[in-house]
């Protein structure tokens, strides 16, 4: 029999999970999501992708600002659900709620646990230059990511590959693989297993300060910086005073000073080896080949970026 469930997400992230339930046939008694907020260049305050989602899905939403107050968890035990879906919500659920569903609350996670846990193990992934991530769906607890195993699929990380990339790769993959685990569920046939207590590694919120390029590291860090933090927030360098987000890059070809242009197809010398720029963006500006960008501004060989 199809389960009864709440969904708890919020992001791009979270939207294929919370489509695939629907179209399986469960019963989503209700959404809860982070509030709306203000965003683009106008500031207009827009739902979640996860709220656009479940209001055309007909779908009951909640946007409580926290789940800690006894008015929310008495709300939220009323939906007598079997069972919570959490993917990229946004908020710690408190033990009230990790309770109240009958057969406990369900994460989709976008890393091969214990490796990343927290709150951006994609990102972290490709800057670390792993090899391979993947999906884990963990019965939650109280901990960061610590609860057991129920199912775990593995994705290659391609040598260019960036987390935009990587980020649609898993959420489709986590959307599948949380089908599984409910149908294991309904089934009562889904086997757990502890995180091992080594390999344990944390996902950091990506901060401002780590986004600039130091072009003094070897290329290989260099390119795993860039694709890593592609598209958002971007990998940014400084040329002519002007700020310039590295959103592609490639193993390059040559030697030099670290920032320096190398030819006429903006690859770069690093530390040690070069990197080539594939796409770029100027600030307030579209995403762009680096020969559109040539196009626009020229740079000549042997110029430095900051």
């Amino acid at each position: 029999m199809p389960l009864r469930l709440i969904f708890m997400g919020t992001p791009d992230f979270a939207v294929p999970t919370l489509f695939r339930l629907a179209a399986a046939g469960h019963e989503i008694a209700a959404v809860y999501t982070r509030a709306a907020k203000p965003a683009g260049r106008g500031m207009d305050v827009q739902p979640s992708p996860a709220e656009r989602e479940a209001r055309r899905l007909g779908l009951t939403v909640h946007t409580p600002k926290t789940l800690r107050d006894a008015a929310a968890q008495a709300e939220f035990r009323s939906y007598e659900a079997d069972a919570a879906v959490v993917v990229a919500y946004g908020l710690l659920l408190p033990k009230p709620i990790l309770d109240a569903p009958r057969l406990g609350c369900f994460n989709v996670h976008a890393s091969l646990l214990p490796r990343w846990r927290g709150a951006a193990p994609i990102n972290r992934a490709i800057m670390a230059g792993d090899a391979e991530s993947g999906i884990t769906i963990m019965q939650m607890d109280e901990g960061l990511d610590t609860g057991k195993i129920a199912k775990t699929k593995r994705v290659k990380i391609d040598a260019d590959m960036t987390a935009g990339e990587l980020h649609d790769v898993l959420a489709d993959a986590g959307a599948k693989l949380m089908l599984k685990a409910l149908d294991a569920l309904e089934r009562r046939t889904i086997r757990y297993k502890k995180q091992p207590a080594q390999g344990v590694t944390y996902a950091a919120k990506i901060g401002k300060d780590e986004t600039r390029i130091d072009w003094s590291k070897p290329w290989q860090q260099v390119h795993d910086h860039i694709r890593g933090l592609s598209p958002f927030p971007g990998a940014w360098f400084e040329i002519g005073g002007v700020r310039v987000k590295a959103l592609r890059s490639t193993k390059g070809e040559g030697k030099g000073a670290p920032g320096g242009v190398l030819d006429d197809q903006l690859t770069i010398a690093c530390g040690q080896g070069a990197v080539r720029l594939v796409q770029v963006q100027r600030a307030g500006r579209q995403p762009m080949s680096a020969d559109e960008f040539l196009r626009g501004t020229p740079v000549n060989r042997g110029v430095r970026l900051a």
